[in-house]
């Protein structure tokens, strides 16, 4: 039977897909930054507890955890620089009612732009802790990969450093004495040129970190959050899309609609058609 009228975004679902998942599971006792309160899960009600009298039974659970913890997207309400916020909003007068209305992770649409994986380990940069990925790196990794970023795209930055995220001592991750690899303030000013949607990382901080220093200076956000208005993607999981070879995907994610909150848990996909 030939079905017509297919919506062409549906005929490519029909025809096959790869999907990447780009979330780290979430879990207690998982690396995440210091400055947010920790994950936390419970079963409050276990199988058993309680059984209706058909003899059914249900478990239910609950969380405690910040919104930038795991994988998760900041907003613009995040961060401010002297005292404001993007769009030169006053950060302390955007606070009402407890969130911030018109800067809060709920005014992030959902997500569906052309994704690129610059991938710097693949061009024999090492990335170890502290290293500085610069815009010539970014620049090389376009090249080699012939995927140049365009404006409205969301890029995603590999440095390697997620391969620690399963290390069995939870601070290698956090690399407060070795530092963490990433971008600096140039290579901010280089997502913003080019006017990225978004841009995501595998490290927690999603910039450079100094070894010993830890996130006293990010300068990376003050210019994507604040002067560019370009969200955050952080704790990216980027080893499994590298290894493949995909530098270019169709990218999806959806924040959680938490009115007034400065970020939002996401579970990010790379979505690819089939050959």
């Amino acid at each position: 039977m030939t079905i017509t009228g297919i919506d062409p975004l549906l005929a490519a679902v029909r025809g096959g897909l790869t999907v990447y998942d780009l979330a780290r599971p979430l879990f207690v006792g998982m690396p995440q930054s210091p400055n947010h309160p920790a994950y936390w899960r419970t079963l409050p009600r276990r199988h058993g507890d309680r059984v209706r009298g058909d003899g059914g039974s249900a478990a239910n659970d609950m969380l405690v955890m910040g919104t930038h913890v795991g994988t998760h997207i900041d907003a613009l309400a995040h961060v401010s620089h002297d005292g404001l916020l993007h769009g030169g909003a006053d950060a302390h007068l955007a606070c009402r009612e407890g969130g911030y209305p018109d800067h809060g992770v709920h005014t992030i649409e959902p997500i569906f732009r052309r994704g690129v994986l610059l991938d710097i380990p693949r061009l024999g940069r090492p990335c170890a802790g502290g290293y500085e990925i610069t815009p010539a790196d970014l620049e090389l990794a376009e090249s080699a990969q012939s995927t140049p970023v365009g404006q409205g795209d969301v890029v995603l930055i590999r440095s390697g450093w997620g391969r620690h995220f399963d290390d069995p001592d939870r601070t290698r991750y956090l690399g407060h004495d070795t530092g963490v690899p990433g971008i600096g303030e140039a290579g901010a000013y280089w997502l913003a040129e080019r006017g990225v949607h978004a841009a995501g990382a595998d490290t927690i901080a999603f910039e450079r970190l100094s070894p010993g220093r830890g996130h006293s200076s990010l300068p990376a956000h003050r210019v994507l959050l604040v002067e560019a208005g370009i969200y955050l993607i952080e704790t990216m999981a980027l080893e499994e899309l590298a290894a493949a070879g995909v530098h270019e995907f169709t990218f999806v994610l959806a924040p959680l609609p938490l009115h007034g909150a400065t970020g939002s848990p996401v579970r990010p996909l790379a979505v690819v058609g089939r050959a």
